[in-house]
């Protein structure tokens, strides 16, 4: 499976997870202790959600067109995303 030529700056920058671990180190810094695991991993899990529907809606990190040509399947659409 060869990714298109313009998708090979997003591959290779691991800007995204950066970004991310920034979120979830700046909302931590603010807890200062955790009572259990169980917190960290509610907390974790919602960052991750938030960032999952912001990137899925509203910021295309890669094109569905341009992923389109890589997938075998040609009909690639967005998944419906609740309001």
């Amino acid at each position: 499976m060869d990714f298109p030529r313009e998708h090979w700056p997003q591959i290779a920058s691991t800007n995204p997870l950066e970004r991310v671990n920034r979120e979830i180190k700046r909302r931590t810094d603010v807890i200062g202790i955790f009572p259990n695991d169980d917190a960290i991993i509610r907390l974790v899990g919602a960052i991750m959600l938030e960032t999952n529907d912001e990137w899925t809606v509203a910021r295309r990190y890669m094109s569905l067109e341009t992923l389109a040509r890589v997938n075998d399947n040609p009909n690639v659409r967005l998944p419906a995303v609740a309001p």
